[in-house]
């Protein structure tokens, strides 16, 4: 049992959409909508429950459409495996969050606005969603979208999910947009200081799939035919000169694994006192943020999505190094949210509340007037 549980917690574990409504029809009181739990320490801590809402049961392919590029699963599938099926047929949710290899599933990747390094090409859950099912907290099932890319008819329910920490609704199964698999991909890294050279690779031809910072070196991943791979990395390592290389296919697969785990930590946990801050920013202002976070509260272990404005940083875990850091990035212009910390810690989730608050509630209010959802995972928001 969990500390957020106690002998009084009930879980229910729907494995369809009829049963996800009417656990929500049949309860009152607070809810907790819990899949892999791999993002449980993200955002603010959540009250107490009565009820949890286990997901996991709601797994598998609904439909897939390989001509249309589309799928349709239930929202507790983790994407690794739904990466699995439709491998076997050369297409992919694009996506590559840290968390994919822990089991994290479709909705819960939604819930967190979560992403990873080919968001700079293929973008997040938001632009790759075009059709979602909920169940919002009277028990109500809600559609919206469906299975045409072009499809814009309806309510924009997975716009207001994306990012929503399971405060609006139980996302219970998703429409998703796929890519093929590509023929080749290939990773180049150049170790230094690299702003500059980012900016450069930008400005060219080379479209880069992801372009990361990772520890203390640019990350560059191709991807492509393998004769066109080939020859961006021929150009791409001339265009950055001395110690740009090419890696072998074992270099290019240890140096992701190891941006997944400063990302997420060793088994989706962060080194014993620290806490993980995941920072949003414009993509220009991002080094030196990271940098400023970096001198004056010594946040260590680095990621950073220099095209996409995403990165991550460790810091110490107590509440008033975490507070800051939120005012830093705060003050920037940068969003921040908590996404890893000790399992007992007090931390802030969130800096200072956005201009945008007060929409934040009505929506919540008319989704969920009574505030069962995951009461807490805003505070003090909401």
């Amino acid at each position: 049992m969990s500390s957020l549980q106690d002998s009084s917690t009930r879980t229910v574990r729907p494995a369809d959409l009829a049963e996800a409504a009417a656990a929500l029809t049949d309860t009152a009181g607070r809810v907790l909508v819990s899949g892999a739990g791999t993002a449980a320490d993200w955002a603010g801590r959540p009250d107490a429950p009565e009820l949890v809402l286990d997901t996991t049961a709601l797994t598998g392919v609904r439909a897939h459409n390989p001509g249309d590029m589309t799928v349709e699963v239930r929202a507790g599938m983790p994407l690794r495996e739904l990466n699995g099926v439709l491998a076997e047929h050369g297409q992919r949710v694009a996506l590559d969050p840290a968390r994919v290899a822990l089991g994290a599933t479709a909705g819960g990747l939604i819930a967190t606005a979560d992403a990873g390094p080919l968001a700079l090409t293929y973008g997040s859950m938001r632009d790759l969603v075009i059709g979602m099912t909920v169940v919002l907290a009277d028990g109500t099932v809600a559609r919206s979208g469906g299975h045409v890319i072009k499809n814009v008819a309806g309510y924009d329910l997975a716009k207001l999910a994306h990012g929503c920490h399971g405060t609006l609704g139980l996302i219970a199964e998703v429409v998703l947009r796929l890519h093929p698999l590509p023929a080749a991909n290939l990773t180049v890294r150049l170790p230094g200081s690299l702003a500059e050279a980012a900016a450069e690779i930008l400005s060219g031809p080379l479209e880069p799939a992801a372009l990361e910072w990772c520890g203390d070196a640019l990350l560059v991943r191709l991807e492509g035919g393998a004769a066109a791979v080939d020859a961006r990395a021929d150009r791409l390592i001339t265009l950055l000169g001395l110690g740009a290389v090419r890696l072998t296919s074992a270099e290019e697969a240890a140096v992701w694994d190891e941006h997944a785990v400063l990302v997420a930590g060793a088994e989706g946990r962060p080194p014993e006192g620290t806490a993980v801050l995941r920072v949003g920013a414009r993509p220009s202002r991002l080094a030196g943020l990271l940098g400023e976070l970096s001198t004056e509260l010594g946040a260590s272990r680095v990621t950073a999505g220099l095209a996409t404005g995403i990165g991550t940083v460790t810091l110490p875990a107590d509440p008033e190094t975490v507070s800051w850091a939120h005012q830093i990035v705060h003050r920037a212009g940068g969003t921040s949210t908590l996404r890893a910390r000790p399992v007992d810690a007090a931390l802030p989730g969130w800096g200072p509340a956005p201009a945008a608050v007060g929409l934040l509630r009505a929506v919540r209010n008319e989704l969920d007037p009574g505030g069962r959802l995951g009461a807490g995972r805003f505070a003090p928001w909401m």
